[in-house]
């Protein structure tokens, strides 16, 4: 799904995003409710970038990715925590493209998550490479999604990872 983000930037440059696990719900511009075999997942699209919530019966999770008035976490390269029974692994990083591999890069990214039916995608007003997009899929019995966060004025585009899934314990050895 594609829309019109009607808001301006709040995040305008890549190095004002932060990370966080676990925030309340924050006002969205747009939602996509979707149910991947049994998980709940909401991807939701802020004037400050992105947030999804997650929600399994074992519990349930947020993710925010966005520029966070105050917060000292900034975006890391990589998270891997467990959350209950489950385990959570989160990576970014930060592509540096010209501005015609920018182009064409954000056409190719708007294009499939726009026509993915797990895909959420918002243009910021003013570029039409200006914007954030979520893609969520379900694979072995975890949920995964990835995320695009565009800044076309700096020719960056942050791409984020995700993976939540139940732990699976280690079998012990028997007798010894």
């Amino acid at each position: 799904m594609l829309t019109t983000l009607h808001t301006s930037y709040t995040d305008t440059r890549a190095a004002d995003l932060a990370w966080a696990l676990g925030r309340e719900p924050l006002p969205a511009l747009a939602t996509l409710d979707l149910e991947l075999s049994g998980a709940k997942l909401q991807l939701r699209l802020l004037g400050a970038s992105h947030q999804v919530l997650l929600e399994e019966e074992c519990g349930g999770c947020s993710e925010t990715v966005a520029c966070i008035p105050g917060s000292s976490t900034p975006l890391p390269l990589g998270v891997a925590k467990r959350i209950g029974d489950w385990e959570y692994e989160f990576a970014a990083r930060v592509e540096v493209l010209s501005p015609g591999s920018f182009a064409g890069r954000a056409q190719e990214l708007l294009a499939l998550v726009s026509e993915h039916p797990y895909g959420l995608a918002g243009v910021f007003p003013g570029s039409p490479h200006a914007f954030t997009a979520m893609l969520a899929q379900r694979h072995e019995g975890q949920v995964h999604w990835r995320t695009w966060h565009a800044y076309p004025q700096d020719g960056q585009l942050v791409a984020t990872r995700t993976r939540v899934g139940v732990r699976v314990p280690v079998p012990q050895p028997v007798g010894g």
